[in-house]
C-alpha cells in the first residue's frame, strides 16, 4: 500500500486528510507539522506521496518543497493551498509539484487526486 506524508501546521487538517483517505483505502500515514519536519520525515520514510500545506511556520510549502524535490527530483507532490494562493500555486507547479487543492476541499476532490497520482 502507498505510504503518504500529509503535511499541515494545523493538526485537525491532518486528521481531516488522514480520515478521509482511511475510508478510500490507504492506511499508511506520515504527519509533518512544518516544512523542516516534512523534509527530515521524506528522507527517513521515502513516501509515494506527499501533500502539502503551502501555508506554514518555520519553511513554508514553496521552500519544502524545494528541499523535496532537490532531495528526489521523481518525488509525487501536490499543494494545499487556501483560496486567494494562486501566485504560489502557480510557482509551485513550476518547481515540479504534481496538482493542488484548493483548502476548504472537498473530500471526493482529495480523494481522486490522490488515486489519479497512485494509480
Amino acid at each position: 500500500m502507498s505510504k503518504i506524508l500529509i503535511v499541515d501546521d494545523a493538526a485537525f487538517m491532518r486528521m481531516m486528510v488522514k480520515d478521509n483517505l482511511k475510508k478510500a483505502g490507504y492506511t499508511d500515514f506520515i504527519e509533518a507539522a512544518n516544512g523542516e519536519e516534512a523534509v527530515k520525515a521524506f528522507n527517513e520514510n521515502a513516501p509515494d506521496l506527499v501533500l502539502l500545506d503551502i501555508t506554514m511556520p518555520i519553511m513554508d510549502g514553496i521552500q519544502t518543497l524545494g528541499a523535496i524535490k532537490s532531495a528526489n527530483p521523481s518525488a509525487k507532490v501536490v499543494m494545499c493551498s487556501a483560496m486567494g494562493q494562486e501566485a504560489m500555486v502557480v510557482e509551485a507547479i513550476k518547481l515540479g509539484a504534481l496538482d493542488f487543492i484548493v483548502k476548504p476541499f472537498k473530500p471526493d476532490r482529495l480523494v481522486q487526486t490522490v488515486k489519479n497520482i497512485l494509480g
